[in-house]
């Protein structure tokens, strides 16, 4: 039986990296927004047709991580 971090449900775009997505960030105790991030931008050239989406995505993220921790309260 395969380990999780071993296998990928919906696709390979992640598993195909020597190390993956989900473990950097656990390992580097990375919020979601800075893990999301991450996932969107390790990923974009892997979806050809989606690529800017990804893109787009990570930058909002990271948006909303300068809202969320460098606004002024």
């Amino acid at each position: 039986m395969k380990k999780p971090l071993e296998k990928q449900i919906g696709g390979d775009h992640y598993k195909n990296f020597p190390i993956q997505v989900v473990e950097f960030c656990q390992r580097n105790q990375l919020n979601y927004c800075e893990s999301s991030a991450i996932k969107y931008i390790v990923r974009h050239k892997l979806k050809h047709k989606s690529g800017k989406e990804c893109i787009e995505k990570a930058i909002h993220y990271l948006q909303i991580l300068l809202e969320l921790e460098y606004s002024k309260k």
